[in-house]
């Protein structure tokens, strides 16, 4: 019954941080590689311009026609198919729109390699406002109308599948533990961490005398992230054990920006 559920004072307080946590993190980034390294606020737009573009619109209507064949059958069907599938389009479409933003929309840029991790504030900036502010947005509004008696109304409303949906995302988010939504937040945070990196990598490729290998490299790494998120999640895996890896695998990627960087730094100097 849609009258008895109630989501805790607790888990609204937690949705609403994560909604401010969305909006900090991009903004946050961006004013610190603004004041460090006097970067041009350009580079950022065209970061979270790219990533709207590529992952939420371009990238989206492409899984709405492979996912609605036969093949997309077959796909949905295999939690194994669905990890490789989401992990190669995340990062065919994600790398290889930073590397056209980087290329020509920041040509006039390239001539400081800190404007990669500007890009890089944008992009996964983006991203974590968009999934982590709507996302949480969505689950409060959910939860007022749970709270006040108007959840029912609702699913009786809708009918069929969707209300059926609708009242397993009800009964999901008042039964859910306050401590799952802390996850959120840990989890963006790792993956700015791996879009910081995979801009500085990319970033090789786009700008003067770049060499395109570095866009594949990129494309290989946003895949393992991805693909290896979705399969540890399929076979059970509980979610700080994802996060765990996640943020191993950030980490690790990180490392290799900063050498990266480095290295650059040297070829400067001498």
């Amino acid at each position: 019954n849609g009258e008895a559920m109630k989501v805790s004072g607790v888990t609204m307080v937690i949705l609403v941080l994560n909604m401010l946590i969305g909006i900090a993190i991009p903004l946050g980034l961006a004013i610190f590689f603004r004041k460090k390294y006097r970067c041009p606020p350009v580079p950022f737009w065209a970061g979270c311009g790219v990533m709207f573009l590529s992952a939420f619109v371009l990238e989206q209507i492409v899984h709405t026609v492979v996912l609605s064949s036969p093949a997309g059958n077959l796909i949905r069907g295999n939690f194994w198919l669905m990890a490789l599938y989401g992990g190669v389009m995340a990062g065919l479409f994600e790398e290889t729109g930073r590397l056209l933003g980087m290329k020509f929309l920041l040509k006039k840029y390239h001539d400081n390699d800190d404007n990669a991790l500007m890009y890089g504030a944008g992009h996964g900036g983006f991203e974590a406002f968009y999934l982590l502010f709507f996302t949480m947005l969505n689950n409060l509004i959910y939860a007022v109308l749970i709270n006040s008696g108007q959840a029912e109304v609702l699913i009786n409303g809708q009918g069929g599948s969707t209300g059926e949906a609708l009242q397993a995302a009800f009964e999901s988010l008042a039964t859910l533990s306050p401590a799952v939504f802390l996850l959120s937040p840990v989890e963006r945070l790792a993956a700015v961490l791996a879009q910081l990196a995979l801009s500085v990598i990319v970033w090789q490729a786009a700008k003067e005398g770049g060499h395109i290998g570095w866009y594949f490299l990129a494309i290989l790494l946003h895949f393992l992230l991805d693909a290896a998120a979705a399969i540890l999640n399929g076979l059970g895996v509980p979610a700080v054990g994802i996060e765990v890896v996640v943020w191993i695998i950030a980490i690790c990627y990180g490392l290799l920006a900063v050498k990266i960087r480095k290295n650059n730094r040297k070829q400067e100097n001498n």
